[in-house]
């Protein structure tokens, strides 16, 4: 009877939500298709393999590609990078969105605040590879326009992006650039969630604007950035290959190079399909394993869990 009832009540709840199982349908084939079929050619990272010979012909080496992927010339440096541009970005992409968030909760006027989100959201629809053409434009050692506007202060055309020394920073203030809209208004949705009658009580108290964002703003939306961070998290080993690949050059390698990039090389422009494997399962690993390691950080430090 039990059995039954439970039976029951989840043909109830699949009649109840067919519209949001129907919704889910397409996303969920494109990640079988895209991320776990796929992981079946996971045995190319143990293989000395051959496209012509195939899987089954392809001769097994264990873990030689990996053996030969550490030491690769130029390896440890685009780890290096990854690390570095990816920690650049988790740290700019919570800070700047949390930021303007704060300010525009502020704003009273709901047409100009509605007009500033769009204007801020709009360059996240924008491919890389549009935005990396306008980029190159603006810096243009000859007709860019930053380079015009240092000019009128004496200054010489500066290489932006053949400089090693400025690649990083230019890489981290264009993807604040593209992708910050998009985490402010996850954040302009947690602020709505805060309760209103915890500011007037702390306006009776005598809080001030910024006693109110320590006391109450920031702990009403830290769930929210916590979940933020420990998604990135998993993630810091992509830095972003469609940015890199769009604006780095053979100049900025020792700066610029990531994985990903170094992966595209070995694999398509090599032809090393097994090194290029192995440095794809290396990056996942290593993903996967910070993802678990900041989901138990994130729930011992603030609680939060998923499930």
């Amino acid at each position: 009877m039990k059995q039954r009832s439970r039976k029951e009540k989840f043909i109830r709840m699949m009649k109840r939500d067919a519209a949001l199982h129907l919704m889910l349908l397409l996303p969920v084939t494109m990640l079988l298709i895209f991320h776990y079929i796929p992981l079946f050619g996971i045995v190319i990272a143990f293989q000395n393999y051959n496209p012509a010979r195939g899987f089954s012909n392809s001769p097994f080496v264990g873990l030689n590609n990996f053996k030969e992927l550490f030491l690769t010339p130029g390896f440890v440096q685009a780890l290096k990078n990854t690390v570095i541009i990816a920690l650049g970005k988790i740290v700019l992409g919570i800070i700047v969105p949390v930021t303007v968030a704060l300010l525009l909760n502020e704003m009273r006027k709901a047409r100009v605040k509605k007009t500033i989100q769009t204007m801020i959201y709009l360059p996240h629809f924008i491919s890389w590879v549009l935005m990396a053409g306008i980029i190159i434009e603006i810096l243009n050692p000859r007709s860019g326009m930053l380079n015009q506007f240092l000019g009128l202060f004496g200054i010489d055309p500066i290489f932006f992006l053949g400089s090693n020394k400025l690649f990083r920073e230019i890489v981290w203030v264009t993807d604040v650039w593209k992708e910050f809209g998009y985490a402010t208004i996850i954040y302009m949705a947690a602020l709505t969630s805060i309760d209103p009658s915890l500011y007037e009580a702390a306006s009776l108290d005598g809080a001030g604007y910024f006693k109110k964002m320590l006391h109450i703003t920031l702990p009403g939306i830290s769930m929210t950035i916590v979940l933020l961070m420990t998604l990135k998290m998993g993630s810091i080993l992509n830095a972003g290959f469609d940015q890199i690949f769009n604006l780095y050059s053979t100049i900025t390698y020792e700066s610029g190079d990531i994985i990903d990039t170094l992966v595209y090389r070995l694999g398509l422009g090599g032809g090393r399909f097994s090194l290029a494997s192995a440095a794809g399962l290396f990056k996942s690993v290593i993903s996967g394993t910070l993802l678990v390691l900041s989901y138990k950080v994130a729930h011992k430090t603030s609680g939060y869990r998923v499930f």
